[in-house]
């Protein structure tokens, strides 16, 4: 369920800006795709001081200020390959307060200057647009920061009911059946009784439909392609149609050769459909990367790659080679994101259950309770100090 949520959410990656504009091909979309969030902030500040009257412009604040808040509370990352959930189950992302104030500041004054424009003129399609992404924006941010996924959901069909607006005035705008499709794919896949919820009358979602309309905006749509992309691999993933998620995968990552996730996020495929050799691959190639000095350093510490490769090492057996890997993150575990920090920990424990170290692995699970009391992990690791992990072999 909060998985789906979290989907949902994603559709706030929609980039709020009228078909064409220049701003979406400029540095500041560079920059964001590229992970790099204070450059992209500082540009789409600049744009937002030139255009006071664009809540395009206030939407673009607030996505990048919110994203960079998810960067580093590691909640952009899917889950690294536990076997059974191809999603992170979401941990609350902290903001700070002035992040907080920024985003809120920028989505509400987004939210105001489009519904002024539709007063002027109901008809207005890219105001109609800019309305539904701060509305899908605001939820991602209800879900992410202020785990309110009842309050997440109501936005995000708001944010349809937009979109629908939107292409129903010019059905040519592909770009705007973003929303529709992810939304279609999430209401298919929720229980019974969520789609009981009021706001969701009338939706009753379809997954196979909801696939075909995020396959039409990655083929044909302008602004939002790059969206759309990025959500069918997780869309793709989450279906165990891992096979067609990594040519989309390996497309992104020509194009933005600089975000370190996407090569991070290819070797978890691979490992999801048995190739552990390509897996690892993938992460030789991201060192390389940061060796020539394509990606650079200060980016992406080692331990975080360390981590990536003991994790796969881990669910293939390679338990020498995971336990090299796995201590080197934990070590560097305050240096980390909180998501791996506790989660190297947490592995660390595993391993040495299973090399029946039991002393260590009980050492290795206290740390991690430490490290993020709140967590899932954590919450794992309690289990495991009454009961050994065993590996579980169906």
């Amino acid at each position: 369920m909060r998985g789906l949520l979290c989907l949902l959410a994603c559709v706030a990656l929609a980039a709020a800006a009228p078909p064409r504009s220049p701003v979406v091909n400029g540095p500041g979309f560079d920059h964001f795709y590229n992970l790099e969030y204070d450059a992209a902030i500082a540009e789409f500040a600049r744009d937002a001081a030139l255009n006071p009257q664009s809540p395009d412009a206030r939407n673009h604040l607030a996505m990048a200020v919110l994203y960079r808040a998810m960067l580093r509370s590691g909640a952009l990352e899917s889950e690294l390959v536990t076997g059974n959930n191809p999603f992170v189950r979401r941990q609350k992302v902290e903001a700070s307060l002035e992040d907080r104030q920024e985003f809120e500041t920028s989505v509400e004054s987004a939210i105001s200057l489009a519904e002024a424009r539709l007063k002027a003129d109901p008809k207005d399609v890219n105001a109609t647009y800019a309305l539904g992404v701060a509305y899908g924006l605001r939820a991602n941010y209800k879900f992410l920061v202020r785990k309110a996924w009842r309050d997440a959901l109501k936005d995000a069909t708001t944010a349809r009911k937009h979109h629908n607006r939107v292409t129903e005035l010019n059905p040519s705008f592909i770009d705007a059946k973003l929303i529709q499709g992810l939304h279609d794919f999430v209401v298919g896949s929720l229980p019974w009784g969520w789609k009981m919820l009021g706001f969701l009358i009338g939706f009753r979602g379809d997954k196979e439909k909801g696939i075909q309309t995020l396959e039409l905006v990655a083929s044909q749509g302008g602004l939002n392609r790059v969206d759309a992309e990025i959500l069918l691999c997780a869309v793709y993933r989450r279906e165990r149609q891992t096979q067609r998620a990594i040519p989309l995968l390996e497309d992104l990552i020509r194009r933005f050769p600089r975000n370190y996730l996407l090569p991070m996020e290819l070797a978890q495929m691979f490992s999801d459909l048995g190739d552990k050799d390509k897996a690892l691959a993938a992460l030789d190639h991201l060192e390389r990367q940061i060796r020539l000095g394509r990606i650079p350093r200060d980016r992406v510490r080692p331990e975080r790659i360390s981590f990536a490769r003991g994790n796969i090492q881990f669910w293939y057996g390679d338990l020498d080679d995971a336990l090299v890997n796995l201590r080197r993150a934990a070590a560097a575990a305050e240096d980390l994101d909180l998501h791996t920090g506790v989660l190297a920990w947490m592995r660390l424990g595993q391993v040495y259950d299973l090399r029946r170290e039991r002393a260590a692995a009980r050492k290795a699970y206290e740390r991690a309770i430490v490290f993020a009391p709140d967590s899932d992990a954590a919450r794992e690791s309690r289990g495991y100090l009454a009961k050994a992990y065993e590996r579980d072999e169906g």
